[in-house]
């Protein structure tokens, strides 16, 4: 797997509730973090809603894609 890194800003009130739900699930800020990206991914992917506005973004950059490839 191909790692990457980002900078994440968020509140400090934030911060301080990720370092203990980390803590108390005995993980790293890493993991946890992680774990809610994938949980939130896995969330939209189940969105009806979601799935429409993607199927529409696919078309409509599939039709940009092609017209460049004239």
């Amino acid at each position: 797997m191909t790692i990457k890194s980002r900078t994440l800003r968020i509140p400090a009130e934030q911060a301080e509730a990720l370092e203990a739900i980390a803590g108390v699930d005995e993980v790293s800020v890493n993991e946890e973090i992680q774990r809610a990206i994938a949980a939130h991914i896995e969330t939209r992917r189940s969105d009806p809603d979601f799935r429409r506005r993607l199927q529409a973004s696919i078309e409509r950059n599939r039709e940009i894609l092609e017209r460049l490839a004239r």
